[in-house]
This record gives C-alpha cells, sequence and structure tokens, in this order.
C-alpha cells in the first residue's frame, strides 16, 4: 500500500500518481532482504549492487569500509529474486533518467567531478580538480560525500556511479529515502492500515526472519546428519546467530542478540507463520558462495572512516 500503491484488496489504485514506485519497491524489497542500514543501501555503485544473469541462489557483493558503519565491511547477499528487480531497474528506470539528465548536460554541472574513465579498470576513478588533480584512487575507499560526485565515462557520455537516482539523474540523499517512507506510511494510515516502517526497522525484520529461517534450517539439517556431516555442516555455517550478526555487521553477538529476545517474545503460532513462502533459504546456495568471508583479494587498504 505505501510503497506500490496498492488498495487493501491487494489491487493497483487508479489514483495512485507514484511514478518511482517500481524503484522505491526495489530499494525496499532490496534493503528487507539484506540488512543493510540506510546510509549503506544509499551509497551502493553499480559495481557493488549485482544486476545481470546471475546464479539461482544468492549472489555476493563486497560492502567496502568507507560506506560500512563502524567500518563493518562485509559480504552482502542478495536473493535472485531481488537481484532481477535490481537488474530491471538499472535497465529501465535508471537509464532513462541518465539520458534526460545527460540530454540537459547536467553531469557536466557537477562541481569537482571523480571519474572513472576505462571500463576495464571500474573501482579505479581519477580526482579531476584540486590538490589532488590527476592523482587515482580506488573507489571502494570513497565514504558517501565523496560517491555522490562520482561519474562514470561510458560510450554514450558521463553517468553517476551510485546506483540510487533520483528523478533528475543525481544520486538520492538519505533525506528522500526517508521522505519516501514518511509518504508511504501516510498512504497506509489513508487506507486505515495502522501499520508503520522505516528503513532501520527493515533491518530489524531481515534479522528476526532470518534467524527464525536459519534456526530452523539448522536443527532440521543437523538431525539428519552422521557426526562427520554435522562437523563439516557447522563450519561452514556456524552458529544462525553468528551467521546474522555477520550479516548484519555487528562486532559483537551481544548487539544481535537483541533480535533473539524478539523471536523469544512471539507466540510460537506467530513464529511459525514469520517466514514469507517467497523468501530464498540461504541454505539453498552453494556453500562455496556461502562459506567464505574473505573480503576481495584485489581490495587496497581502506581509511579509517566512520561515515
Amino acid at each position: 500500500m505505501g510503497v506500490l500503491g496498492y488498495d487493501r484488496e491487494g489491487l493497483p489504485r487508479d489514483n495512485f500518481r507514484g511514478r518511482w514506485a517500481s524503484r522505491n519497491g526495489t530499494f525496499t524489497d532490496s534493503t528487507v532482504r539484506t540488512g543493510l542500514r540506510l546510509e549503506e543501501q544509499a551509497s551502493r555503485l553499480i559495481t557493488e549492487v549485482p544486476t545481470g544473469p546471475g546464479p539461482a541462489g544468492y549472489s555476493k557483493s563486497w560492502l567496502p569500509k568507507a560506506i560500512a558503519k563502524r567500518n563493518s565491511a562485509r559480504w552482502v547477499y542478495e536473493p535472485a529474486s531481488v537481484r532481477r528487480d535490481l537488474t530491471a531497474y538499472a535497465a529501465e528506470d535508471r537509464q532513462c533518467v541518465i539520458e534526460e539528465a545527460r540530454d540537459v548536460g547536467r553531469y557536466r554541472k557537477i562541481r569537482r567531478p571523480i571519474v572513472i574513465a576505462d571500463p576495464q579498470r571500474p573501482h579505479l576513478a581519477q580526482y579531476t580538480s584540486g590538490i589532488h588533480r590527476s592523482e587515482r584512487i580506488d573507489v571502494r575507499l570513497l565514504g558517501p560525500r565523496d560517491r555522490r560526485r562520482l561519474l562514470v565515462d561510458t560510450e554514450q557520455g558521463l553517468e553517476p556511479a551510485r546506483f540510487w537516482l533520483g528523478e533528475s539523474g543525481i544520486p538520492l540523499t538519505l533525506s528522500a529515502w526517508k521522505d519516501m517512507f514518511t509518504t508511504a506510511n501516510q498512504r497506509c494510515e489513508e487506507q486505515g492500515l495502522d501499520l508503520f516502517a522505516h528503513a532501520h526497522l527493515l533491518r530489524h525484520t531481515f534479522a528476526v526472519i532470518t534467524l527464525e529461517q536459519l534456526q530452523r534450517g539448522h536443527i532440521a539439517a543437523l538431525g539428519a546428519m552422521n557426526p562427520a556431516q554435522r562437523l563439516h555442516y557447522q563450519r561452514i555455517f556456524g552458529d544462525p546467530m553468528d551467521w546474522v550478526r555477520r550479516r548484519l555487521g555487528h562486532a559483537s553477538q551481544l548487539s544481535t542478540l537483541i533480535y533473539l529476545h524478539a523471536l523469544q517474545e512471539l507466540e510460537m503460532e506467530t513464529r511459525m507463520a514469520l517466514v514469507p513462502d517467497t523468501w530464498e533459504d540461504p541454505r539453498d546456495t552453494p556453500t562455496a558462495a556461502l562459506g567464505d568471508e574473505k573480503p576481495p583479494q584485489d581490495l587496497p587498504e581502506e581509511k579509517e572512516t566512520t561515515p
């Protein structure tokens, strides 16, 4: 209702004029399925979001320290269903606003742009002004503010490197995303639905549902294995609580325990209905894709940054 403009019967409302509902819905789905914080999600680059053909399970992409809260760099896992929507947004709505912005020369008016000039080396950008002029930098070292002026020089012309763009073709600010949730809440209220959500609540949702989902699968899987198989399984997936901790970027399990307490407070019938049928099981992804927590081998030494 709030983001996509449906009514209480699950049908599109005739008077809904949300031109960017598809983009907003994809942003929301990606956030609730990854547990990313608002600024982490909003700051990702086109090279850091999985698009195009991919695996049937989860796709893995690196969240750099420079845009992760408390420098909690980590792998982000995106399910295939969300990857398809991200691909559609990149190819359609995103490309549309880029072309419109290009036509009016909007990107050439950006002050002190940082430009990725070589498509074969998408992690390498060059400053175009100031004391760092002509200096090259790995884009994974750039914080949220510098990423707003990061451009890619393509055959068609300049375009933003940040993935999520507004109607003007410029990267959306955090306040714009917060306003999107405020408007969505107002639409729910107008439809008589007593629901309220914000970006960080999506992170809570991810944590609680994923923890319940993994806990069920963990218990069932271990019960059907012999001791050697159990040892191998636990080496790959570890403890469900620790798996969720790593996905959330928590330094300590004490922070993640909050979500376990939330689960314990729910009635059993609620817990049994908690995991949506449409949510892929992380354990369905090959262990080679999920079990490796090592960062990319070509990652440079990152700045100690707290965005």
